[in-house]
């Protein structure tokens, strides 16, 4: 029962996203605008519910399978690629770089508390 109202605080943040992102008329997927709108919402609670957590951990652990049809739909739009692959290319390159680079200032950040609050006397 615990991982499922965990479930039903996603769903509810996934369809506010894409409430906003038809209203507004955005050209973002309303998973991502939920996952923001969760996001700000953790942060302004400073706190993640048990319910959320472990719902989390249920999804972490299949990740890939979530990943995998966005993946597989590139197959579908190969053509469309064609003449663009410098520009996929440099996207790709710059994304992973960036969010190798943002990991590791939030690691160091949050490392770095952490250590500050320990005692080693």
């Amino acid at each position: 029962m615990v991982m499922l109202r965990g479930f039903l605080v996603l769903v509810v943040f996934f369809l506010l996203g894409e409430a906003l992102r038809l209203f507004a008329g955005l050209p973002v997927s309303g998973g991502v605008l939920g996952m923001v709108m969760v996001t700000f919402t953790l942060i302004m609670r400073g706190r993640v519910s048990d319910e959320l957590a472990e719902a989390s951990r249920g999804l972490i652990s299949v990740l890939v399978l979530l990943i995998a049809p966005g993946v597989v739909g590139v197959f579908f739009v190969f053509d469309q690629f064609a003449g663009h692959w410098g520009t996929v290319a440099v996207a790709l390159v710059a994304g992973t770089l960036l969010s190798v680079f943002t990991t590791l200032l939030l690691m160091k950040k949050v490392a770095g508390s952490t250590a500050k609050g320990v005692d080693h006397g």
